[in-house]
């Protein structure tokens, strides 16, 4: 039954910051950290189980482990996979950094057109003409391609299968692990975001409104299904599917036949791809609202005001829900009611969706943010373990001290 809902290199333990510089003068400046942090973090880094991966600590209260200062503008939005990220900068340069200790890896010559992405133990992108895939390692090519189409969003990679989106309508298939194109298929009309791959299907969110369904093995069609307006990303589950669009409206169809399950009236646009846990699924909207439904259901479970205007994906770090947007604040709210959590400032305007570090015993989250005479920074928060410092304030039963004879 479908139904309708509507609202009613690791820091010292010392005192004092050290700066370390990379090419071009790029900078990247260690905060203050006590030593009580640093022995809980280090084991982890070393193969230690200090914490097990299941932790329950949070990332608030969390501090700045390090901040990096690249001193060049992004001309394309970062790709952030795993512990590292690699940033197309000005003078056509690639750069490659690892996240946990702020280090430049490798920096090559590339101007990659829309946003790299990563998978395979290589880094894919679209420069003019040609479709590169560089080794994660060191940089070095590992395979390129002609490639004279304009990308209508960015690349998308799964299992091996890498899928562009042409601003002429046609969804290109190729073997991520040699760039050989499998298939084909012209779908009349650009995609509206980043095909999404789940299973043996592809599902490409087009701007005429319809979510398509595309098989893998040969791009023959599955099903179509015409929303009210253009689809976002498509969260693809094996059973369910979960997507935004710019009717005002969030739908959840299913993967069988994309037929409706049900669907939730917003006061705006959903933006970006939402997020589940076991039992709900989460979105934000440009009504500035931040939502928790059922995800069999569809019922609301909690909604929360937003003070900023959403501009990326939602992120889940543990147990807190991170929203990032047109604001130099990210804002936190618990996943059980919606209540805020705390605000991390980031010191810019962000340039991606924040980035949650895998494999780390503690909470630590990187975040990419614009600053016109700086150009990119780069931050990684952690959990701050120490209490914060606090003025001690006079003592009870003081005893004067006596008088100058």
């Amino acid at each position: 039954m479908v139904h309708e809902s509507e609202d009613g290199p690791r820091p010292e333990c010392t005192g004092r910051g050290k700066i370390r510089r990379y090419y071009s003068g790029v900078s990247t400046w260690w905060t203050t950290i006590s030593c009580s942090v640093l022995i809980v973090s280090l084991p982890f880094s070393r193969g230690g189980d200090v914490f097990a991966e299941d932790s329950k600590l949070r990332l608030l209260p969390a501090t700045a482990a390090w901040t990096m200062v690249l001193n060049s503008s992004l001309t394309a939005t970062p790709a952030l996979a795993g512990q590292r990220a690699y940033f197309p900068l000005e003078a056509d340069r690639l750069a490659a950094y690892d996240l946990m200790l702020g280090s430049l890896l490798w920096v090559v010559k590339a101007s990659p057109r829309s946003q790299p992405v990563v998978g395979d133990g290589l880094v894919f992108f679209v420069e003019e003409a040609v479709l590169t895939a560089l080794r994660e390692d060191d940089g070095t090519p590992a395979w390129q391609v002609p490639f004279s189409e304009t990308l209508a969003a960015p690349l998308a990679w799964e299992d091996g299968w890498l899928l562009a989106a042409t601003s002429g309508g046609t969804i290109i298939a190729l073997r991520a692990a040699d760039g050989m194109t499998l298939w084909q298929r012209g779908l009349g009309v650009p995609a509206h975001a980043s095909p999404s791959l789940s299973g043996d299907r592809a599902y490409v969110p087009l701007s005429d409104g319809r979510v398509v369904a595309l098989r893998l093995e040969d791009g023959g069609l599955t099903w179509q299904r015409r929303l009210g307006g253009a689809p976002n990303a498509v969260l693809a589950l094996d059973d369910r599917l979960y997507v935004g669009s710019d009717d005002n409206r969030f739908y959840c169809l299913r993967t069988l036949d994309g037929e409706l399950v049900w669907r939730w009236i917003t006061g705006a646009d959903v933006v970006g791809m939402p997020l589940v846990d076991e039992q709900r699924v989460y979105f934000a909207s440009l009504d500035n609202v931040l939502r928790s439904l059922d995800r069999n259901s569809g019922a609301q479970r909690w909604k929360r005001g937003l003070m900023l205007r959403p501009a990326f994906r939602l992120v889940k770090v543990g147990d807190i829900l991170l929203v990032a947007g047109t604001s130099s604040t990210l804002s936190a709210f618990n996943m059980r009611d919606g209540t805020p959590a705390g605000q991390i400032p980031v010191g810019g305007e962000l340039a991606a969706a924040p980035h949650v570090l895998s494999s780390t015993a503690l909470p630590r989250v990187a975040v990419v943010a614009r600053d016109i005479a700086k150009g990119a920074i780069v931050t990684l928060f952690i959990r701050l373990i120490d209490p914060p410092e606090a003025a001690l304030g006079t003592l009870p039963n003081v005893i004067p001290q006596p008088k100058a004879p």
